[in-house]
């Protein structure tokens, strides 16, 4: 990774840690959603998943990701991308996100 994406990436992560699912009193990027994150000049793209297919914020989650991402003025543009595989369990999650919810 290029010393610039090093520090784009950063940018990505502090605003992924702003979006939270509203069931869950966690960050979407500390509960392990975030599959994987890909820069290309100014364009970003990224895989994340759900905690379940019949999530209620299936449609909203992604796009309050892609316009939190947006807000970075080195990006021009962002894809979202909705992945299942592999399948989101607790064992995705941070540490710091296990001890939020007592796990």
């Amino acid at each position: 990774m290029k010393p610039e994406d090093s520090l784009l990436m950063d940018k990505i992560v502090e605003k992924l840690k702003s979006v939270y699912d509203p069931e869950i009193p966690v960050d979407i990027y500390e509960l392990g959603l975030i599959y994987d994150v890909r820069i290309n000049e100014k364009k970003v793209s990224m895989d994340m998943t759900l905690t379940s297919p019949h999530c209620p914020v299936a449609e909203s989650l992604p796009m309050e990701v892609k316009r939190s991402v947006e807000e970075i003025p080195e990006i021009e543009e962002v894809e979202v991308k909705i992945v299942w595989d592999p399948p989101w369990d607790k064992t995705k999650m941070s540490e710091s996100a296990k001890l939020e919810l007592n796990l």
